[in-house]
């Protein structure tokens, strides 16, 4: 991978559109010498700085600062849940018109367990399986992927809190071969300016494809702003 769009970007803040399968930034057990900090860097011509993850298998808007100040600030605001977030999945089962979760997750891999809330809404549904936004008011640890568990809805792709067998037919029939999980937009107050920075980013190929392979309407992929023309 040699670049990575970017969404928005001014003398403080970049917002890029993260591909599944790239990390946010080395750390860990991870040794990859790519990662969507990198890309960044190297599309802007300049340092960036980490302000919130996305997971590996997750894509979408991802957010980074240009400037130390500007970064503690917008940390803060995601900490503090000023960020609003819109996630997209596609999920086993069909859920409630609208539902809630609000469980204990993991701030961090090893860490202690702290309140977590997000809010879903069905958007559609073929046969067994749906498509969900999600809304997190907090951004603990797979948080988002934590709650459909828990809600008995884990996300098509999902290895670590999916079903193999449902995983295994949409790749085997819709070509679906990463987590089906989407960061669409965030809006925020810029931290400098005040203005609202509103950024979205449409559902990638690679998820976008096997949706509508799987039943779901062009029509309404492209109404809700989720697909490419």
């Amino acid at each position: 991978m040699s670049a990575i769009a970017i969404l928005y970007a001014d003398d403080h803040i970049a917002i890029v559109d993260k591909p599944s399968g790239l990390l946010v930034h080395r750390g860990g057990f991870a040794s990859e010498e790519v990662v969507a900090m990198t890309l960044a860097r190297d599309a802007l011509g300049r340092y960036v700085y980490p302000v919130h993850r996305l997971d590996r298998g997750t894509s979408g808007v991802l957010a980074f600062a240009l400037d130390a100040a500007t970064a503690r600030t917008l940390h803060e605001g995601f900490e503090a849940g000023l960020v609003n977030k819109r996630y997209l999945a596609l999920v086993r089962g069909v859920p409630p018109a609208s539902f809630e979760v609000d469980s204990p997750v993991r701030r961090g891999e090893d860490g202690p367990r702290v309140p977590a809330f997000t809010a879903f809404r069905t958007l559609a549904s073929i046969d067994r399986y749906a498509l969900v936004e999600a809304r997190p008011k907090t951004g603990r640890l797979h948080q988002i992927r934590r709650h459909l568990k828990h809600a008995s809805h884990p996300i098509l792709g999902d290895v670590n809190y999916g079903k193999g067998e449902h995983n295994r037919l949409f790749r085997e029939r819709h070509g679906l071969a990463r987590l089906a999980l989407h960061a669409a937009s965030l809006t925020f107050t810029h931290p400098v300016s005040g203005a609202t920075v509103s950024t979205s980013a449409p559902l990638p190929r690679d998820l976008g494809e096997p949706l509508v392979s799987a039943g779901f309407s062009r029509e309404l992929l492209l109404e809700a702003h989720l697909l490419r023309e």
